[in-house]
């Protein structure tokens, strides 16, 4: 068997989210930490912007202030993300450990089978969508994207709680405005949620608990260890939520 630790981290700014990713990459490729599986939420809500986006050409950081939602840049590639009602993950994987296939996509789908585990134990039906998405009922529930840094895959990814794309859409921007409102209906036709599938709320921890089981049963070699921060780890976060991703250098860096 090997040891994970399981961070249960909950509503966390965007900044102190990013920057906690970034500590567990550091602190695991120097073997000074187990690998991680960590579940966690966004308070305030948040804009996150792939690595190599334009924060000022994807978001309408005017909105994001009047609404007090928080604009972070991650590590990972892909497209901006609304993080408001959701459950979100991030798995430390190191490669010479051997747990997930070394291909990125076979890796990608390896780690959504905790996710889609996890939605079975919600009675949803959920399949994987390459590159990264994962669907229920024909319609996007999660997206997931993953990086390499200093031999240790980081992979996190959103589960949809609730949606609300035409705030999505005041807080993003589009190529052309006329076509907004074409936008805001292509994409309610593509993208669900928890609550729209169930057509019942459901609550982040009882979400967050169907996808440990989940990830229980994609990982049975796996033994997921409650965990805490230490006070080492809240140090280093707090120095990078400081220097880098509450800043424009980082944010604004393309």
């Amino acid at each position: 068997m090997t040891n994970f630790r399981l961070l249960q981290t909950g509503h966390q700014s965007a900044a102190f989210n990013m920057a906690l990713d970034e500590v567990l990459i550091n602190r695991i490729a120097n073997g000074e930490s187990q690998p991680a599986l960590r579940f966690y939420g966004w308070k305030p809500a948040a804009v996150s912007i792939g690595y190599f986006q334009s924060l000022e050409a994807e978001v309408n950081l005017e909105k994001c202030a009047e609404l007090v939602i928080d604009v972070v840049r991650r590590q990972t590639g892909g497209g901006a993300v609304f993080h408001d009602a959701e459950a979100t993950y991030s798995m430390h994987i190191p490669l010479k450990a051997d747990l997930v296939p070394k291909n990125i996509l076979e890796s990608y789908k390896k780690i959504c089978d905790g996710v889609i585990n996890g939605l079975g134990q919600l009675d949803l039906n959920a399949s994987f969508v390459p590159l990264n998405d994962i669907i229920v009922g024909g319609k996007k529930v999660s997206g997931n994207a993953q990086t390499r840094k200093q031999g240790v895959i980081l992979q996190h990814g959103t589960i949809l709680l609730d949606v609300d794309v035409d705030k999505m859409f005041d807080l993003l921007k589009v190529p052309d405005e006329k076509m907004k409102g074409k936008l805001i209906t292509a994409i309610k036709e593509r993208v669900t949620s928890i609550q729209h599938q169930k057509n019942e709320p459901c609550a982040f921890q009882e979400v967050v608990d169907a996808l440990l089981t989940g990830f229980q049963q994609a990982f049975p070699a796996i033994t997921f260890e409650p965990s805490e921060l230490t006070d080492v780890e809240r140090s280093e976060v707090q120095k990078l939520v400081d220097t880098k991703y509450s800043h424009d250098h980082w944010n604004s860096k393309r």
